[in-house]
Order: structure tokens, then C-alpha cells, then sequence
């Protein structure tokens, strides 16, 4: 029973620790669909891959969004039409880029100042060189789970053909679906649409965003809320049920000590802002290398994150991130331990 009490108790604690950041994932995803021009936003990317690839990672730098709120953002990019390497650099690097969690990470190791720039120069290559795989899918529809397909095939037809969309009058429906005529339109279509919609008095413009803003952090939040929820009951009974002593046992070699704190960030799910407190905690039983791969491999992947990322990709395109990201991770530990 006490078992149960404290993984109860981790739960909530998890979800009150998130709901924050994806809340303002949620409004920036908004924001994004609702002022931004997607045209104007993919033609300022690059083509190159490697260089959108780099260019995403970087965008994490404005982005003061931990592993909850950063999921939102990547999926209007990829709704938006931008390339997938841009959409998994910052899916992966905004978590340990942003300023908060620099910040944060200066303050827990200010005597180690070299872990502070290792940790951001390790988050951003390897989300770079993730990103940078994951552009060989020329069509980024193949990654994604079947709804959110549907949504970017119909955006892209949207942007494809502006006339047909102004023809069509939208009609709200429960706040989830756009319908003209008698097909439905997801709502992503709302920004498509007034942009190619005659302008309207500047006010009334004004009010129609803000609606179509409201509506759809509404929409989000209870898609990506119900979602958060299960991550975090199960990074909760995973970090109870599962003794951490097993874990630890594995820290006594460079090798197993890297390996334990990569399982120990992807088991407790503690949120990029302040998992560099929870790292300074095993300072002095664990390597510095060991250390900054929990600092960089658990802001990209873990049990609470991977329940997110099923909102948008395929599990096995999740598996693929999950073993690239993790073996990236782990070289770049060793050779640092090694090294440096």
C-alpha cells in the first residue's frame, strides 16, 4: 500500500512539474499556427539538410520549453510544412538549450563550468546529426501517426491550392474539427484559410485569431494533457516498482556508470530544468562523463517525453530516435571520460 502512496505521490508531482511547460509549449504551438506564416517561415530555413538539421537545434536557444512543452512546438513545425530535420533538431534540443536550463545547470555546477558548455555542445551535435539522418525521408508523412498525417496531407493541399480553400466556408465544430460543406478539415486549416480568405475589418481579424488561438490550446491541451497523463503514471510506477539500487549497481566502471545514468534520465523522467540538481546529487559516486550523459540524453528521451512523441510519430520512428539518440549519447559520454 505504501508502494502505491508513493508512486501516487510521484505521479502528481511529475504532472505538476510538466503541466507548466507543456501549457506554454501549447501557446507557442499556437501562436505559431495562428501569426506565422508558414510560407514566409519555410522559405527562411535552408534546403541543405545538414543546415536545417543545425538551424532547428538552434531555434531551442528561444525556446524556454523543457521536454513536455517542446513536443507541441516540433509538431506544428512539421503541420507547418518545415523539413523533418528541422522538426527533430529542436524536438531534441530544446529541452537542454533553452536559457532556463543553462541557467540552471550553471547555478547546480558552477565549479564545473566545463560541464555547462559540454552539455550544450553535446545536445546540439547530436541533435544536429539526428535531425540530419532523419531528412533521408523525403516524405515526412511515412513518420507520423495516421491522424497527424491526415492534418499535413491536408495543409499541403491547402497551400497547393489557396482559391479552392477561400470558397470554402468553415464552420466550427466542437472545437476540434472545421467542417466546409461536408468534408472535414482539421484545424489547422484556420490559418490556411484566413490567409487567403478577402481581409476582413482589422478588428474583426483580430478577434476571428484570438478565437481560433483559444480553440486551439483547448484542443491540444486535452490531446497532449491525456497523453502527459499516462507518461507520468507510468514513470511513476516504473520508479517505484523498479528499485534504483539496481540501476546504481551498474555505476562502478566508466563503461556501466555512463549506461546506469542514461537509464536512470530515461526512468525518473525529471524535468530539463532541474534534472542538473538531481545529476549533482551523484557527483561524487559517479564520472563527470556519466554525469553529462544523464544531462544530455534525458532531456531528449524519456518515459514521460517518449508518451508525448507518440502523439506524432510512429513507435518505431520513436525506437529508431530512441537507439540513435542513445548511442550518440554514449559515445560522446565515453569519449569525453577518455579524452578530456
Amino acid at each position: 500500500m505504501s508502494q502505491l502512496h508513493s508512486a501516487f505521490t510521484l505521479f502528481v508531482s511529475l504532472l505538476v512539474e510538466a503541466m507548466p511547460f507543456l501549457m506554454l509549449g501549447v501557446i507557442l504551438s499556437s501562436v505559431l499556427l495562428v501569426w506565422v506564416d508558414e510560407r514566409q517561415l519555410i522559405q527562411r530555413f535552408p534546403k541543405n539538410p545538414l543546415l536545417g538539421a543545425f538551424m532547428g537545434s538552434c531555434i531551442g536557444f528561444l525556446f524556454p520549453v523543457c521536454e513536455c512543452g517542446n513536443v507541441p512546438v516540433a509538431r506544428r513545425f512539421m503541420l507547418q510544412g518545415l523539413p523533418t530535420s528541422v522538426a527533430v533538431g529542436f524536438l531534441l534540443s530544446a529541452p537542454a538549450l533553452n536559457p532556463v536550463v543553462i541557467w540552471s545547470t550553471w547555478i547546480a555546477f558552477r565549479g564545473q563550468p566545463e560541464i555547462v558548455l559540454y552539455r550544450m555542445l553535446g545536445s546540439l551535435a547530436i541533435a544536429t546529426i539526428v535531425g540530419t539522418v532523419f531528412s533521408i525521408q523525403s516524405d515526412p508523412k511515412v513518420l507520423l501517426q495516421p491522424k497527424l498525417a491526415q492534418r499535413l496531407k491536408f495543409v499541403q493541399s491547402v497551400n497547393q491550392n489557396q482559391t479552392a480553400v477561400a470558397s470554402v466556408s468553415p464552420l466550427l465544430q466542437s472545437g476540434t474539427f472545421f467542417l466546409g460543406g461536408q468534408q472535414a478539415a482539421p484545424l489547422e486549416a484556420v490559418a490556411a484559410a484566413q490567409m487567403v480568405a478577402a481581409a476582413p475589418v482589422p478588428d474583426q481579424r483580430f478577434r476571428d485569431r484570438l478565437d481560433a488561438l483559444i480553440t486551439n490550446i483547448t484542443v491540444e491541451l486535452r490531446e497532449l494533457g491525456a497523453v502527459l497523463i499516462f507518461g507520468s503514471a507510468i514513470a511513476a510506477l516504473i520508479q517505484v516498482f523498479v528499485p534504483r539500487e539496481v540501476v546504481l549497481s551498474l555505476g562502478q566502471g566508466t563503461v556501466t556508470s555512463i549506461v546506469a545514468m542514461m537509464l536512470l534520465a530515461a526512468i525518473v523522467s525529471i524535468c530539463s530544468t532541474v534534472d542538473s540538481f538531481f545529476a549533482l546529487s551523484f557527483a561524487s559516486t559517479f564520472t563527470t562523463g556519466s554525469l553529462l550523459a544523464f544531462l544530455i540524453f534525458g532531456p531528449m528521451i524519456d518515459i514521460k517525453a517518449i508518451g508525448l512523441m507518440l502523439s506524432i510519430f510512429k513507435p518505431r520512428f520513436i525506437l529508431y530516435l530512441f537507439l540513435l539518440a542513445g548511442q550518440l549519447t554514449f559515445l560522446f559520454a565515453l569519449g569525453y571520460s577518455y579524452f578530456l
